[in-house]
């Protein structure tokens, strides 16, 4: 493929932004395609190559590009106006509509973007109950605020660095980090800080490096500790809310948190982070009660009106069913072509999404960082020659949409297991 136009952009992106990108994850090495236009399970860029996307802005777009009833509500609302600065009736509209769904949630506060949610999420959490210790999941990613910046290797009872220049030390100090699927590694940091933890954040599904799922029981003796040891338990669910069920991965797992993060799906596509959780939490956020949360562009309209109509297809068309039906037989066939290839490589995944990991199927951060990154970055890139267009990295889910056909998938395997010999 021809990718000229691109390289040509990317020479000028780099006198004008940092790297040349606008967030790091779209930095490829060694420039990135432009995308010029999107549509159903496809990108094209900009100097006309067309690719099956299986990345979907990362998450977002489980309906697939320009759905059609989401541009449609996007221009009917546009009509109406797209920034008010007071409140508005597709506000309480989709906090119902999210109520009726999560069990755990009385109330949300609307924000604008998943780091905002989880942000909002900690300080309501230390507000609430006075404490300033919290526990993460390493490796788990939480958007890119200070308290959860922190570098992976640090043991369950050591206070957290930072992971990015900029961070004071002290604004980490109070973070600390335990692996995924270790049950006891949460006991012992909550033992080891005594009456100091405020609460626990983790995505249930762990989606930046992944996916990895949780073992059996996992999720549900997490739940059990917190309880017993007076601690809140906070979900994640950015990646998970909306995409493993209607009520996200609490309803898929059967576990109920105290405080739930949301955005990505829920959005369609347009910026929207959510934080709900119990009313007696949730009426400690300004002006109910003094855990300060406020943004100019809290419940959007944009946003809104494109969130009920996400909402809306995924009910009435009865996507999850379909999807994660697919994603099975995707991951299936996937794993067929490996066996038949005498690969030592793993698929992971669950509902629809999926990876395949270049080693053994890992059950936490450290096992994954052992797979081939350099072997999968190469492939990588023989996938997008063939019009597949993956996440550039081991350590990011694939996602499926409604919009990918068999079609797509056939392709798609076929690709990989054409360049996968390679």
């Amino acid at each position: 493929m021809k990718r000229e136009n691109s390289k040509q952009l990317f020479d000028k992106a780099k006198d004008l932004l940092p790297g040349g990108v606008s967030s790091p994850v779209r930095a490829i090495n060694p420039y990135p395609f432009y995308t010029k236009s999107a549509d159903g399970s496809k990108l094209t860029d900009v100097d006309g190559n067309e690719y099956i996307d299986y990345c979907l802005g990362y998450g977002p777009l489980m309906l697939g590009h320009n759905h059609p009833a989401i541009k449609d509500a996007i221009r009917t609302q546009l009509n109406h106006g797209w920034l008010y600065g007071t409140p508005n009736e597709m506000e309480v509209q989709l906090a119902e509509r999210i109520r009726n769904n999560y069990l755990s949630i009385d109330m949300v506060r609307f924000v604008s973007t998943g780091t905002e949610a989880t942000m909002g999420a900690i300080r309501a959490a230390r507000g609430y109950t006075g404490k300033n210790k919290i526990i993460k999941i390493e490796g788990g990613f939480h958007g890119a605020h200070d308290a959860v910046l922190v570098k992976a290797g640090s043991g369950a009872t050591t206070q957290g660095a930072p992971d990015s220049l900029g961070v004071p030390r002290d604004f980490t100090k109070h973070t600390l980090q335990v692996p995924y699927n270790d049950i006891d590694a949460i006991v012992e940091a909550i033992h080891g800080y005594d009456g100091e933890v405020a609460a626990i954040i983790m995505e249930p599904v762990m989606g930046n490096i992944g996916p990895i799922l949780p073992e059996e029981g996992y999720l549900e003796e997490v739940r059990k500790v917190t309880k017993e040891n007076d601690v809140l338990l906070i979900f994640d669910e950015v990646i998970t809310g909306f995409r493993l069920a209607m009520g996200g991965a609490q309803e898929y797992y059967d576990v109920t948190p105290d405080i739930t993060t949301l955005g990505k799906i829920v959005g369609g596509g347009l910026p929207i982070g959510v934080i709900g959780g119990r009313r007696d939490i949730m009426q400690q956020i300004s002006p109910a009660g003094k855990v300060y949360q406020a943004g100019t562009f809290n419940g959007h309209p944009l946003s809104l009106a494109s969130a009920l109509t996400t909402l809306d297809v995924l009910e009435k068309e009865k996507v999850h069913e379909k999807l994660n039906l697919k994603g099975d037989g995707m991951r299936a066939m996937l794993r067929d072509s490996i066996n038949d290839l005498g690969l030592d490589y793993n698929v992971s995944g669950v509902g629809s999404m999926f990876k395949v990991f270049f080693g053994e199927s890992p059950s936490n951060y450290q096992e994954a960082l052992k797979c081939d990154k350099e072997g999968y970055f190469n492939f990588f890139h023989r996938m997008l020659d063939s019009g597949v267009f993956l996440p550039p990295s081991q350590f990011e889910t694939n996602f499926l949409s409604a919009a990918h056909t068999d079609e797509d998938i056939d392709a798609t395997v076929e690709a990989y297991e054409k360049n996968l010999r390679q």
